[in-house]
């Protein structure tokens, strides 16, 4: 990656192709993206990670040298001979080495399945390893070794991380925080052993087999990947007589420029003036740039950089910068820690109120405000107390992009400010957030700025009177509500088609599942039918909530909260057979908690049997239409709220929209079903219903509000009807009925206009989308079941099929199950003893063939 940057930083400065450049590289492949090498196990190809634009070395006449890496250099002759044997002559050396991963010289780390994770190839070996084990452990609680821990996790393996520090991330983080990411890791059922070193890899038959730890504990293993740091790779260097440091890396002043003054040194294999080798991407940059600087006749110091870090690790926010430590002297520290919330934040600020550092673990949404301020030495804009406190707590304080000052670094892989992106737009003519990344290269680096940087750049737009795009994402201009439109009249059937006639590039995390919503939204098969399934979210992908240890959750509708006693019989024996958690839940329905992948559709199969559904309680859908017994049987209901919230949950149970909906009707004013604190809500009066729109319980509580009154059943259902689909064509991804209501133009009366006086003219529409669902809905756990093909996917390991995930271990507790904490020694449920008795003969599913994911 350093290498790649400064052969554009060169070229850049270079107009005139004044050098003649050679590349030697060891590696099969050009330059591609480390640090998001862990991409390639979700689906990303090495094309897609590579670096390197498409015809870059033949334009600039570069000659690249796949393969053929160096390996001795003659500095008095100035020449370099490759492996092949070829000898290259030099007028200036760059050495751009990188390093190499530590494997501690423990017995057996030698061993067949004992793997480093560093390149492509090394990840290619693992994930074809990791189709014959069934455990793995990573040497190393750092940021590489916790990504290798998540891949091992993503792959189906029991994974360990053994940490030699008594914490994990002890360089990045402090005590508190490695504590906090360590009960978020170990929630997601990855085991860490933390103060504890490897000391023997146990072999048999060649192959790793065992893992002996200094504290005594030993674990069975069959894959084994070492991510215990990095070392310069200085060799090259040292055989040719250039100076090194005691404990490695080449020595360069602030130009980077080694001991012979016709040698540079970048990256990871350098030691920079300030004492330190610098193993992150960003310093690596700026050497380059240096260098760069240097052999076109310019001047750039390089004497420090910056270390902050921020990453998503087993998809736990991580991010530390400045003096995350507080070694400062005289500094203080202001922490807020909310263990059952997983989140952990700490700031370290002077005495005179500048920040010097911090550490956010659970939460990094102040990330892109706190570094930029931190590295810009400016004082705080608000108390450091509230920007660390939740919202409900008195914080944040609404502070954004506009409290940096121009001078505050923005992206530290390019050095780029505030003041430069304003610049981009205000006097280069960038218009856009691509065109501000190809002026200044900010947000081309790690990516971690690209947040701040798209709001940077649309403040500035807006502040020189440019209408600013609200694209769903960088691959699609459009909004969400545009490009529901654009599906529902082109006749759009799959993410393929509309991002080839819509959009850009191959989609993200953030545009796939919104256009997988809209296409449920609009009745468009089945979600694990084809390419629907790969743009859903997590639970989807199973039909079922995915709970803290890796189990799932089985939620059956139960319409207005009614059911016979059979159901309840059924739900009983069910529970009892698979031996799992039962609760009633807070919408009137009875949840089954500790179901594996391999036991949904043997639980599904019993309960369709038996007459129910799924309750969608793992999608962005209808939940509940909860209610009161009503008139039927309380003396002061006015109204049938049962018979009115069965007819509601039937109606639009399974309409897919941007954010799960939640219902009630109460038979009277006395509000026992809490009507106004849900999405919709309706309550009884004397002469009919009224209507209540956009409430929300949850964290952010809102007071739904009084749409429309006294409506009789028809009026009521149309009005209902209408609202839920004029609110999913036109709301944003994940943003629920209250926030959508709160920023509508007009507010509540033009809601009211649109949907009971048709004043946009669109009702019709309305009226036929929700027909249109209400005529088309399946049972997805039904379907699921009548199609072989769908349930290929349900098993915890593809490559033995029926197998128990070891992971999902449980303990007793007050007669019943529940997950096992970090610690506790847990048992694994069986699947196999699901299958006898009441469950044999009610699935017929097809023949599992081994087979990779």
């Amino acid at each position: 990656m350093v290498g790649q940057r400064f052969l554009e930083a060169l070229v850049e400065r270079d107009g005139g192709g004044a050098w003649q450049v050679t590349v030697l590289c060891e590696e099969p492949r050009a330059a591609y993206d480390r640090v998001h090498l862990t991409s390639y196990f979700s689906g990303m190809s090495a094309d897609e990670l590579s670096m390197v634009p498409a015809g870059f070395m033949d334009e600039h006449g570069i000659d690249l040298r796949l393969g053929d890496p160096a390996v001795a250099v003659d500095r008095e002759a100035r020449t370099v001979t490759a492996r092949s044997g070829e000898t290259f002559g030099y007028d200036a050396l760059v050495l751009a080495t990188g390093s190499y991963p530590f494997v501690p010289p423990v017995p057996g780390h030698d061993a067949d399945g004992c793997f480093v994770y560093r390149t492509i190839e090394d990840l290619e070996a693992i994930e074809a390893w990791a189709k014959t084990a069934k455990t793995g452990a990573v040497v190393g609680g750092g940021l590489l070794g916790l990504e290798a821990a998540g891949a091992l996790r993503a792959m189906g393996l029991d994974t360990h991380v053994v940490e030699f520090a008594p914490r994990l991330m002890a360089i990045q983080i402090d005590a508190g925080g490695g504590e906090a990411l360590r009960r978020k890791i170990e929630e997601l059922g990855v085991t860490v052993h933390a103060g504890a070193g490897t000391q023997e890899i146990g072999v048999a038959d060649g192959r790793a087999r065992t893992m002996a730890l200094s504290n005594g504990e030993t674990l069975d293993v069959d894959l084994v990947v070492f991510s215990a740091g990095v070392r310069p790779r200085d060799q090259l260097a040292r055989d040719s007589g250039l100076a090194v440091g005691e404990r490695g890396g080449i020595v360069v002043d602030e130009s980077c420029r080694t001991s012979d003054p016709a040698v540079w040194a970048i990256g990871e294999c350098a030691l920079a003036c300030d004492g330190r080798v610098y193993g992150l991407v960003a310093p690596g940059y700026q050497m380059a740039e240096t260098v760069a600087h240097e052999l076109t006749g310019g001047s750039k110091a390089f004497t420090g950089a910056d270390t902050s870090t921020k990453l998503k690790l087993l998809g736990v926010d991580v991010a530390s910068f400045g003096d995350a430590h507080g070694t400062a002297e005289g500094c203080l520290e202001v922490l807020y820690s909310n263990s059952r919330a997983g989140v952990y934040k700490k700031l370290v600020v002077s005495a005179d109120g500048r920040l010097l550092g911090g550490v956010l673990v659970g939460d990094a949404g102040s990330y892109d405000l706190l570094r930029p301020l931190c590295l810009a030495g400016s004082p705080l804009p608000a108390p450091p107390e509230q920007l660390v406190l939740p919202e409900s707590a008195g914080g944040p304080v609404a502070i954004g992009a506009s409290a940096l000052p121009d001078e505050a670094l923005v992206c530290s892989c390019h050095n780029v400010s505030k003041g430069a992106i304003r610049a981009a737009v205000a006097e280069q003519g960038c218009a856009d957030v691509p065109a501000v990344k190809k002026c200044t290269r900010a947000g081309t680096g790690c990516g971690s700025c690209v947040k701040m940087l798209t709001t940077i750049v649309q403040d500035e737009l807006a502040a020189n009177g440019v209408e600013v795009a609200k694209g769903l994402c960088e691959h699609f201009e459009h909004t969400r509500a545009e490009l529901f439109e654009i599906v529902q009249v082109r006749g759009i059937t799959s993410f393929t088609r509309l991002i080839e006639e819509h959009g850009t590039g191959l989609g993200c995390d953030v545009c796939k599942p919104a256009v997988a919503s809209i296409l449920a939204s609009l009745s468009n098969g089945h979600i694990l039918d084809g390419e629907q399934a790969a743009l859903q979210d997590t639970n989807d992908h199973f039909l079922a909530n995915l709970q803290r240890n890796g189990s799932y959750s089985v939620v059956p509708r139960i319409p207005g909260g009614e059911i016979t006693p059979e159901g309840l019989i059924t739900i009983g024996e069910i529970a009892r057979d698979f031996g799992l958690y039962t609760k009633i839940t807070g919408g009137q329905r009875i949840d089954m908690f500790g179901a594996s992948v391999d036991q949904l559709p043997l639980i599904w199969a019993r309960l369709v049997a038996a007459g129910f559904e799924s309750g969608h309680a793992y999608g962005k859908a209808l939940r509940t239409v909860k209610s009161c017994v009503g008139e039927t049987w309380c003396r002061y209901g006015v109204q049938d709220s049962v018979g009115l919230a069965i007819e509601l949950e039937l109606r639009y149970r399974g309409l897919r929209s941007p954010h799960k909906l939640k219902s009630a009707v109460s038979g009277c004013a006395r509000e026992c079903a809490e009507a106004q604190s849900k999405d919709f809500g309706v309550i009884a009066t004397s002469a009919g219903w009224n209507l209540y729109i956009g409430g929300n319980g949850g964290m952010t509580p809102r007071h739904a509000d009084l749409l429309a009154s006294d409506l009789d059943r028809e009026t009521l259902i149309r009005t209902i009807d209408r609202f839920l689909m004029f609110y999913i064509r036109t709301a944003d991804r994940l943003e629920r009925t209250a926030p959508w209501v709160e920023r509508m133009e007009g507010g509540l009366d033009h809601l009211r206009a649109v949907v009971m006086d048709d004043s946009l003219g669109i009702c019709d529409d309305l009226d036929e989308l929700m027909q249109r669902h209400v005529e088309t809905y399946e049972d997805e756990w039904r379907a699921t079941l009548e199609d072989p093909e769908r349930l290929r996917r349900f098993v915890s390991f593809v490559n033995a099929p029926g197998t128990p995930d070891p992971t999902v271990t449980f303990v007793a507790e007050r007669d019943q199950i529940r997950p096992a904490r970090p610690g506790e020694e847990g048992v694994s449920l069986p699947i196999e003893g699901s299958v006898d008795g009441p469950t044999a003969g009610l699935i017929a599913g097809p023949t599992l063939e081994v087979r990779t994911s």
